[in-house]
């Protein structure tokens, strides 16, 4: 009888070793033989993690994606609303009171007319609020303003400006007259301020501005301008402090109102200080008469020459003890570089301006020559208010710098004095058709 055959497997077996490029066949194990040969799958889990994250991202993105085209779309309907036109038909001034809120000034410009909805003015500005804050005032707002071209305006302040100007050669009191003639300066003011320490000048303010601070304001362009002017003034000045500066500045401005004289005008009053002459200013006697009035609205009296004031340079010497107005900065810079000539006295010329002399005889004879130009006038000039006037048709005068001025009455006696500067029209402070900086201008005043 046969036996049962063995089955046996042969494995390749490697023979690169001899050379030959056919595989072997080695004898391997029944249980080597049949094991399988299979890779692990991937684990179903993370899959199916990763298709939850992916979902959930590309959720969020097309979230993402619809509030982006919704704000775009939203913020383009919101610039179309804002810089449509509003319902203003003409232009429109609106004044915004002080420490309003952007609720109350929405509701103001709806009232005013300028908006129509209130509420998409406060989500504007509130989302313009990093330019800054809406500013109070008054402000002008043109015909068909939108809301957006509203906030801008606010939030800038360009606000209207007023203007109040205060000439050159006023007193304080005169300066403060004119501060309570405007009408749109409010409140009052603590004090009269310090004689020349305001700088005349044209100043901008809005509404609401009150009096004491454009007195402030003056006060500090005064304090500003006397700290430049001082720092560049001439080494040879006879002048020891600012305040001497103010002093004859304001002596200055009162003797001549045009601008190419008062550097030789100022240069006189250097001269006859540093020859320690008295300077024989007429604008003197009147402030030492009248003070902050200002004017006599006449001549002055020869009585008046000769009365001991502390401000009349006829009868003391060197400068006043203060400044009889306050100086504009032309006549501080004249002060501080005057002409460097020998002239010592000048007087008017008929022209407007001045005949200038070195020696009292030269003055004389400049003298002699403005009397025969006032001869021959049909009637007097109103240009020798607060001047001196000499006596009749005498041939020596007082040796002021001013000389003649209106003849005097027959007799050689000047006329009883009259001032009408106090409670008639023609108040000088009250008058507003002339300018008291320019005595010229002052009208004519009859005796009654």
């Amino acid at each position: 009888m046969f036996g049962r055959k063995k089955k046996i497997l042969l494995a390749p077996v490697d023979d690169s070793d001899n050379g030959s490029s056919q595989p072997r066949l080695s004898p391997r194990s029944p249980s080597e033989a049949i094991k399988p040969s299979m890779a692990p799958p991937p684990p179903p889990k993370l899959r199916r993690r990763r298709r939850g994250m992916l979902s959930l991202l590309s959720g969020l993105l097309t979230l993402l994606v619809a509030v982006a085209i919704a704000g775009i779309f939203g913020f383009s309907m919101l610039q179309q609303e804002v810089t449509a036109d509003g319902p203003l038909q003409s232009d429109k001034v609106v004044v915004i009171p002080r420490n309003t809120g952007t609720g109350e000034i929405a509701q103001i410009l709806k009232q005013e007319g300028v908006i129509e909805q209130p509420l998409l003015f406060q989500a504007y500005a509130y989302m313009n609020r990093q330019r800054g804050q809406l500013k109070a005032g008054e402000f002008q707002f043109k015909a068909g303003t939108s809301v957006e071209e509203a906030i801008d305006t606010l939030i800038q302040g360009r606000a209207i400006l007023h203007t109040v100007s205060v000439p050159e050669g006023l007193t304080s009191e005169q300066v403060l007259a004119r501060l309570y003639e405007h009408e749109i300066l409010t409140g009052d003011v603590t004090e009269t301020p310090r004689e020349g320490s305001l700088l005349p000048d044209t100043y901008k303010f809005e509404r609401g501005t009150t009096r004491q601070q454009i007195i402030n304001t003056m006060q500090a362009a005064q304090r500003q301008a006397i700290e430049q002017i001082w720092q560049r003034r001439s080494p040879e000045l006879p002048i020891k402090s600012p305040q001497e500066l103010v002093i004859l500045a304001s002596i200055v401005e009162k003797e001549t109102g045009r601008a190419d004289e008062r550097t030789r005008v100022a240069g006189v009053f250097i001269n006859r200080l540093m020859k320690r002459m008295r300077l024989q200013s007429d604008p003197t006697i009147v402030y030492g008469l009248v003070g902050g009035k200002g004017t006599l609205g006449r001549g002055i009296l020869r009585s008046e020459i000769e009365a001991a004031t502390p401000y009349n340079t006829y009868v003391i010497e060197g400068l006043p003890p203060g400044p009889i107005a306050n100086p504009g900065r032309a006549a501080l810079e004249a002060v501080a570089n005057p002409s460097r000539t020998k002239d010592l006295y000048f007087v008017a010329d008929g022209s407007g301006g001045h005949a200038f002399a070195e020696t009292y005889e030269q003055h004389q004879r400049n003298v002699a020559r403005w009397r025969q130009i006032e001869k021959s006038r049909p009637a007097p000039e109103t240009n020798d208010v607060d001047r001196v006037a000499p006596e009749g048709e005498q041939t020596s005068v007082t040796p002021g710098l001013r000389g003649a001025a209106n003849a005097q009455p027959a007799g050689g006696r000047p006329g009883r004095g009259f001032d009408a500067s106090e409670g008639t029209e023609k108040d000088p402070l009250k008058n507003k058709s002339f300018d008291l900086t320019k005595p010229k201008n002052v009208p004519a005043l009859q005796q009654p």
